[in-house]
């Protein structure tokens, strides 16, 4: 028993050093200048810890910007995504129609597409639609989630049915038993899909690149592109800049890990 245990605990460990270290070796080397980054043998601290990668970066890039469009953009795809998901939510697990496991075995199937493939299809629907290089752009093709409606899905099926039918014979209507029940009961997972997707929709970086040219519309992981120049790349610079990227996610992450792991884990098992 204890060896098994002692097995786990190392095994946890050590993929915690791997998921942690690219993050380490991105904010170490945000500090160094460009000699020690590029010199062989690599060192892991910079011998003269020096903050002209992080003057540099916000001297070049307008982040300013880039991080009140990344705002914009993250709360209007999570506000838009947790209505849709719950309005869906709630249809498949409450509401009897014909079809209604079909179709949504169907779209199901449709999350073994990968986005990639579904990328020229969208793009030439917002150049129809006048949408392209707006922040409309940035929006629109993610309101909606097939895998965050079938986490709430099974996180609505654990509440009782009774509810719903004393809350029909009562009189209330399903929207009332939606908004009055139904979420504040499956709070943590609505809590959970709105974590995860502002996260996705925060670091997201090839949809932004094929529909915005502007850089007045870029978002912040697009905006890391100030730092590509035909001469190469300053690699200590570009680390400074993907750090103040991705600083609020990791703020973000920190904070709300616990409810990120308690949505889940309820979202995913039924009952």
């Amino acid at each position: 028993m204890i060896i098994r245990k002692a097995f786990i605990y190392l095994s946890l460990i050590v993929g915690a050093v791997i998921a942690v270290f690219p993050f380490f070796w991105m904010l170490i080397s945000s500090f160094k200048t460009a000699a020690e980054i590029s010199a062989t043998p690599p060192t892991v601290f910079p011998s003269v810890w020096t903050l002209e990668n992080y003057v540099y970066a916000f001297n070049t890039a307008p982040f300013d910007i880039y991080f009140v469009n990344s705002v914009m953009v993250t709360v209007s795809s999570v506000g838009l995504t947790g209505f849709t998901t719950i309005l869906a939510a709630f249809a498949f697990s409450r509401l009897r129609f014909r079809g209604r496991d079909l179709i949504f075995a169907l779209m199901l199937g449709l999350m073994m597409i990968p986005f990639e493939m579904l990328m020229i299809t969208n793009f030439s629907t917002i150049v129809a639609f006048g949408l392209h290089d707006t922040i409309a752009a940035l929006i629109l093709p993610f309101t909606a989630s097939i895998f965050y409606t079938y986490l709430l899905r099974n996180s609505f099926l654990a509440i009782p049915d009774s509810l719903y039918h004393s809350a029909r014979v009562d009189g209330a209507s399903n929207w009332l038993f939606l908004w009055r029940v139904m979420v504040p009961m499956s709070s943590s997972s609505i809590v959970t899909i709105m974590l995860l997707n502002a996260i996705v929709s925060w670091n997201t970086f090839i949809w932004p690149f094929l529909v915005i040219n502007s850089i007045s519309k870029r978002t912040l992981p697009f905006g890391l592109f100030a730092f590509i120049t035909e001469g190469g790349v300053r690699y200590e610079r570009l680390m400074a800049g993907a750090a103040i990227t991705v600083l609020p996610v990791i703020i973000l992450f920190l904070f709300t890990r616990r409810k990120i792991v308690t949505g889940m884990a309820r979202g995913g098992v039924k009952g």
